[in-house]
C-alpha cells in the first residue's frame, strides 16, 4: 500500500524571507471504470391464447405461442474500436471526476450461449404448435407478453496483461442521451399524473446501465461534494502558510467644553463647547513564524481527508457498480421466469386440450382431466406472480439509476458474463492491493497522528512576526494628520492549561491506533469476500453445465412421456412430472447462469479498482 504523501514543513529565512519545500501535486488522472458482464440479447416469449366456447360442451384448451417480434435496442456508448485495459498496478491509483462518467470500452466480443438452448452455437427457437381455432385456451389479456427482442451483445477478451498501466482516453468519453439522465436540480417534485406515466421502456445492457448509475447517482454526487469540500479545507489549511493582513478604519465624533471656576461666586462658570472629528486608519501584518509543528501537521491532516475522500468516491463508485449489477440479474431472473412460466403454461394448456379431447372420445378419464385443469391453473398464478416481480424488479433498477419518472427500464437477455483468469491466491493478493477501504484506513490513522501533534503544539511555544502602521488626523485643529508605525515580534506560550491539550492529543492517538484496528478487521474481512465470491464463481459454473444436461434430459424425457401416452402405455401422472422437472431444470439453468454472473460482480468488487474487463 503506497503512503500518503504529505506537504513539507515551510521555514522562514532570515530576514523574514519566507521559503517553502515544494508539495507534491496530488495526481488526479481520469480512469476508465468497466465492469465485464456481457449484453447479449435473449428472446422474450409471446403467447396470445384465444377462446371460441360452445354453449353445450366445455371449453377446449390451448396455448398458442407467437413469434418472436424483432425490436432494435437503443445503444448509447457503443464505440467503433475497442480498448484493450489492464489491471492497475500498486500505488498507481487515482481518481477524478471525469471517471464517474467514463466510456465502458467496448467492441467485437465472442457470443455466448443463451437461455433456452443447450447448444451453445444454437439460436433460441420458438415453434408453434398447430391448435384448432375451436380448440384455443382463453386467457387473461394481462398475462399476454409483450413481444421482445434485442440487438446481438458482445463480451470484452480476456486481458492479455496485468501489469501495463492504462492511458486515460478522455476524447472518447461518451455521455447517456439527454433524456436518460436525472433531472439537474434535485428538489424537483411532480405534481401532476403526466410527469409519473411510464411512456417509454428503454432497454439497455448492463455497462450502460452502470454508465447510468455513475452518472444519476445521488450517492456519488453527495461523495463528490464532499472531496469538493475537503479540498476547500486544505486550502484553507495551506493558507496558514502565508502572512495575514488587517486593515481598519475609524470616524470619530467627541465633543470637548471648557469650564472654569469663579471664586468670587464660587461657582463653575461653562464655556463654548467644541465637536472633535478625529478620522484614523491602521493597517497590520502578522505572519507566523514558528508554530511548534502545529501548522504542518494541520495541513498533513488536510491533505490525508482529501485522499480519504477521494477513496470514498471510489468505494462508493464500486459499491454502487456491484448494486446495480444485481438489480439488473434481478431483472434478467424475474424475465427469464416469466419465459419458464409461459412455456410451461403452454405445454399444460396443450395437456389439458389433449385429456379433454380422450374424455370426450371415451378413451380418458375425468380424473385426469381434473389433474390437468389443477396443473394448469398452478402454471397460470406462477405466470402471474412472476410478471408481477419483473414490474418491481424493473421499478427497483430505475430508482437505482434515477432515471426520470416516466422512463422504464428492460434488461437485456441473461448471457454469462464471462470467465476470471486469477487463481484464488492471486485474486487476494491483488485484493489487498487495490482496496479502497484498506487505504482509507491508513489515511484516518494519518489524520490522527497529524491532528495529535497539532493538538500538542497549542501549550508550546508560538512566534509571530507583525508589523502595523497607523494614521490619525482631527479635523479643524490646524495641525497636519500623525502617522505612526511599529514592528517586531511576539512570543505566546500557554504554560498551564489543566491539561487540556495533552487529552486532545491522547484522543487523536487513540484514533490512530482505532484505524490500526479497523485496518486488520478489514483486512480479514476483504479476504472472505474474495474467497466467498471465487468459490460461489466456481460452483456456479459447474452448475451451469449440470444445468444445461438437466435440460436436454427434461426436454428428451417429456418427449418420451407424451409419446408413451399417445401409445397408451404410459400415464398422465408420466406427463406432468415430465412437465414439472422440465420447467425446475430451465430454472435451475438460469439460476446458474445469474448465479455465476453475481459472483462475478462480487468478484470485482472484492477486488475492486479494476481496470481490466474480465
Amino acid at each position: 500500500m503506497r503512503p500518503l504523501n504529505s506537504s513539507a514543513l515551510c521555514f522562514l529565512t532570515i530576514g523574514s524571507a519566507l521559503a517553502w519545500l515544494p508539495v507534491e501535486a496530488r495526481a488526479i488522472e481520469p480512469v476508465s471504470s468497466a465492469i465485464a458482464p456481457a449484453a447479449a440479447p435473449a428472446v422474450a416469449v409471446s403467447s396470445d391464447m384465444t377462446a371460441d366456447q360452445a354453449n353445450s360442451d366445455p371449453a377446449l384448451l390451448a396455448a398458442t405461442p407467437v413469434p418472436e417480434a424483432a425490436r432494435a435496442v437503443p445503444r448509447f456508448a457503443s464505440s467503433g474500436t475497442s480498448e484493450k485495459t489492464v489491471l492497475k498496478p500498486v500505488g498507481e491509483r487515482s481518481l477524478s471526476a471525469s471517471r464517474l462518467l467514463a466510456q465502458t470500452h467496448s467492441g467485437d466480443r465472442p457470443d455466448l450461449p443463451s437461455l433456452p438452448p443447450v447448444d451453445e452455437d444454437e439460436e433460441p427457437v420458438t415453434t408453434e404448435s398447430e391448435t384448432p381455432a375451436e380448440e384455443n385456451l382463453e386467457l387473461d389479456p394481462a398475462l399476454q407478453l409483450p413481444p421482445e427482442s434485442t440487438e446481438p451483445g458482445s463480451l470484452d477478451e480476456a486481458i492479455d496483461a496485468l501489469s501495463e498501466p492504462i492511458e486515460p482516453v478522455v476524447d472518447d468519453i461518451t455521455l447517456p442521451p439527454e433524456d436518460l439522465l436525472a433531472d439537474p436540480n434535485p428538489l424537483t417534485v411532480p405534481t401532476f399524473t403526466e410527469e409519473v406515466e411510464i411512456e417509454d421502456t428503454r432497454t439497455v445492457t448492463l455497462e450502460e446501465a452502470i454508465e447510468l448509475t455513475y452518472a444519476n447517482s445521488q450517492d456519488l454526487q453527495a461523495a463528490l461534494l464532499e472531496l469538493r469540500r475537503s479540498e476547500a479545507a486544505l486550502d484553507e489549511a495551506q493558507a496558514q502558510r502565508l502572512p495575514s493582513v488587517t486593515a481598519g478604519s475609524s470616524l470619530t465624533f467627541q465633543e470637548s467644553q471648557s469650564s472654569s471656576f469663579d471664586f468670587q461666586t464660587g461657582s463653575v462658570v461653562s464655556g463654548d463647547s467644541e465637536l472633535d472629528t478625529t478620522l484614523g486608519g491602521t493597517v497590520e501584518i502578522n505572519y507566523d513564524l514558528f508554530t511548534s509543528g502545529q501548522r504542518a501537521a494541520t495541513i498533513r491532516a488536510a491533505e490525508a481527508q482529501v485522499r480519504t475522500s477521494e477513496l470514498e468516491v471510489e468505494r462508493r463508485q464500486e459499491v454502487l457498480r456491484l448494486a446495480t449489477a444485481n438489480l439488473y440479474y434481478a431483472l434478467q431472473e424475474s424475465t427469464e421466469n416469466i419465459r419458464i412460466n409461459q412455456a410451461f403454461l403452454e405445454e399444460a394448456g396443450q395437456n389439458l386440450r389433449d385429456n379433454r379431447i380422450r374424455q370426450r372420445e371415451g378413451v380418458g378419464t375425468r380424473f385426469d382431466v381434473l389433474r390437468a385443469e389443477v396443473q394448469f391453473a398452478n402454471a397460470r398464478q406462477a405466470l402471474i406472480q412472476s410478471q408481477s416481480q419483473r414490474r418491481v424488479a424493473q421499478r427497483d433498477l430505475a430508482r437505482q439509476l434515477n432515471l426520470p419518472s416516466t422512463l422504464d427500464i428492460d434488461a437485456a437477455p441473461v448471457k454469462k458474463a464471462g470467465t476470471w483468469p486469477l487463481t484464488l491466491e492471486e485474486s487476494i493478493v491483488l485484493a489487498f492491493q487495490n482496496r479502497a477501504d484498506l487505504e482509507q484506513q491508513l489515511a484516518q490513522r494519518e489524520i490522527g497522528l497529524q491532528q495529535s501533534i497539532a493538538a500538542i503544539a497549542a501549550v508550546r511555544p508560538q512566534v509571530s512576526l507583525f508589523a502595523n502602521y497607523t494614521v490619525q488626523d482631527t479635523f479643524d485643529d490646524g495641525s497636519d494628520a500623525s502617522d505612526t508605525y511599529s514592528f517586531g515580534a511576539r512570543l505566546n506560550w500557554l504554560l498551564f492549561d489543566g491539561g487540556a491539550a495533552r487529552a486532545r492529543s491522547r484522543q487523536q492517538e487513540l484514533s490512530a491506533l482505532l484505524a490500526e484496528e479497523r485496518f486488520s478487521e478489514t483486512l480479514d474481512q476483504v479476504r472472505f469476500d474474495v474467497e466467498e465470491a471465487y468459490f460461489n464463481l466456481q460452483a456456479n459454473e459447474e452448475n451451469i453445465d449440470t444445468a444445461r444436461v438437466a435440460v436436454n434430459q427434461a426436454q428428451e424425457a417429456l418427449r418420451l412421456a407424451n409419446l408413451r401416452l399417445d401409445a397408451g402405455v404410459g400415464t398422465q401422472l408420466d406427463v406432468l412430472t415430465a412437465q414439472s422437472e422440465l420447467t425446475q431444470a430451465e430454472g435451475n439453468l438460469v439460476q446458474a447462469l445469474l448465479g455465476y454472473n453475481r459472483a462475478l460482480a462480487a468478484l470485482q468488487r472484492a477486488i475492486s479498482n479494476l481496470e481490466a474487463t474480465l
